[in-house]
C-alpha cells in the first residue's frame, strides 16, 4: 500500500492562498479573518502564544502533540505574514539566498 506523502512546501503554498482568500471574508464566519481584521498586533501576539504552546510541547516527546502544536504555529506565522504585508516568495528568496551559509556567516554579514 502506497501512503501519499505531502510536500511542506505545498501545503504551505495552498495555506497561502487559503488565507489570501479569507482576508475579505466576514471575520464572524471565518477565524482568519477574525485574525486579520485585528492586524499584525493581534496576529503577533496569537503567533507567540502558540510558538510558546509548540515549545512546551517540544519537551514533552508527545510527537503527535508536537506536530499539532508546529502546525499550529505555521499556520499563526503564515497569517502573521499576511497581516504583516510580507510575502512567502520574499521569505523563500531570503532564505535560497542563505543557503549553504553557515549561520555564523549569515549573522556576521548582517551587522
Amino acid at each position: 500500500m502506497t501512503q501519499y506523502k505531502e510536500q511542506l512546501g505545498t501545503t504551505l503554498d495552498r495555506l497561502a492562498e487559503t488565507i489570501d482568500v479569507r482576508k475579505g471574508a466576514a471575520p464572524e464566519s471565518s477565524y482568519t479573518a477574525s485574525l486579520l481584521t485585528g492586524g499584525a498586533q493581534k496576529c503577533a501576539k496569537k503567533f507567540g502564544e502558540e510558538s510558546f504552546e509548540f515549545a512546551l510541547a517540544a519537551v514533552t516527546g508527545d510527537k503527535q502533540h508536537i506536530a499539532e502544536e508546529a502546525a499550529d504555529v505555521l499556520y499563526h506565522f503564515m497569517v502573521l505574514l499576511s497581516a504583516s504585508g510580507v510575502s512567502t516568495d520574499k521569505v523563500s528568496k531570503i532564505l535560497a539566498h542563505r543557503e549553504g551559509m553557515s549561520g555564523h556567516e549569515e549573522k556576521s554579514s548582517r551587522t
